[in-house]
């Protein structure tokens, strides 16, 4: 019975239990290879290490807007709570200066003796300067009654300017636990990205630019990229030129496209906005910036900031935006293309609009 048991266990740890490990870490290998986290597979085909890069690329893209957005939401936090602090200080300030008064107008009674008017009128030797001092001091008192209302009601919204302002600093705790999150999110997927390219050997290399992945070859200067092929007018009135060889349809649009050109070249920098580095949105934000157009921060939101327009009704300056979930924009300069700030692999460029999926377009100018 002993040796029947014996042999049962070596069967369970035997081939059946490695059967187990290897099933288990092929599963393991398999979602490590999809999410990015685990070492790649040398015998990966460049257009399979383009495929998972691309994904990881477009995955820490959605982090950074998450990310944009919540630094966006702490920075309003932060302003209101330090709005709501200001103010209680100063509300503090009349507050205890209404006090001192109240202070003093007690002292002042407790010298006077504080005696029933009635004993005073009778002793006093000229009734009739003392029936006007009473009148006085009645309308002293009444002041005094509505200053007590006035110092109450300062401690009333003084605890509400408190309260407001716990709400605020709770909302700026949780916005910056979101941030480190986003964060650490956007720097697992960049750095499971670099990993896969970094595996690659010269002639992959080459073969992974050839499918339309940065390297320094694909990497467009700033005075290479100045003269792109023309664009087809808008065949709006109006239309004003750009620098670039682009007809936009109006000024503002048009010196969003010409501050983009100028920085062509720049880093991709997650949560950048310029003037130096930029990730996708802080490119399209800081453009219109320079023409005087206030975007929000994120993708989800600057899509959503001006009308939606068609992509055969694509005009220079419109915002075009990928992917399903919204979460990659550029700037349309016409002809099917457009300047945009792709990832850490490539700086600020030129680029075709097909090159990702196509999610919508907004024209904000």
């Amino acid at each position: 019975m002993a040796a029947h048991r014996k042999a049962r266990q070596r069967s369970v740890g035997g081939n059946t239990a490695r059967t187990a490990v290897t099933i288990a870490l092929a599963g393991a290998a398999t979602a490590t290879g999809f999410d990015g986290v685990g070492h790649a597979d040398p015998q990966l085909s460049a257009a399979q290490v383009k495929a998972r890069v691309d994904k990881l690329y477009e995955e820490a893209e959605a982090a950074t807007q998450k990310y944009d957005g919540a630094k966006e939401k702490a920075g309003q936090a932060e302003a209101n709570l330090s709005k709501l602090r200001d103010e209680a200080a100063r509300r503090e300030d009349r507050l205890n200066s209404a006090r001192d008064a109240l202070g003093s107008m007690a002292a002042a009674q407790y010298r006077s003796g504080g005696l029933d008017p009635v004993v005073q009128l009778a002793l006093s030797d000229r009734p009739d300067e003392y029936l006007e001092g009473a009148a006085l001091a009645e309308r002293v008192g009444t002041r005094q009654s509505a200053e007590i209302a006035g110092v109450r009601k300062q401690l009333r919204e003084l605890e509400q300017l408190r309260g407001a302002a716990h709400i605020e600093l709770a909302a700026l705790k949780s916005r910056q636990t979101e941030l480190k999150q986003h964060k650490k999110t956007v720097n697992e997927k960049l750095g499971a990205a670099r990993r896969l390219l970094d595996r690659l050997t010269p002639q992959q290399r080459t073969q992974y630019a050839e499918r339309g992945g940065a390297n320094d070859q694909q990497h467009v200067s700033r005075d290479t990229a100045r003269d792109p092929a023309p664009a087809a007018s808008s065949g709006a009135s109006g239309a004003a030129g750009t620098g670039s060889g682009v007809a936009a349809p109006n000024s503002r649009a048009a010196a969003a496209v010409a501050y983009a050109y100028t920085k062509l070249g720049s880093p991709y920098v997650w949560g950048a906005t310029g003037p130096d580095a930029f990730d996708c949105s802080g490119l399209t934000q800081a453009a219109y910036r320079s023409a005087g157009v206030s975007l929000p921060r994120t993708t989800y939101s600057q899509i959503n900031a001006g009308q939606r327009v068609a992509q055969s009704e694509l005009q220079p300056g419109d915002l075009v935006f990928f992917y399903s979930g919204i979460t990659h924009v550029g700037l349309y300069i016409g002809n099917g293309q457009m300047i945009h700030a792709p990832n850490p692999s490539a700086p600020v460029r030129v680029a075709p609009i097909t090159e990702m999926p196509f999610a919508g377009a907004a024209r904000v100018a």
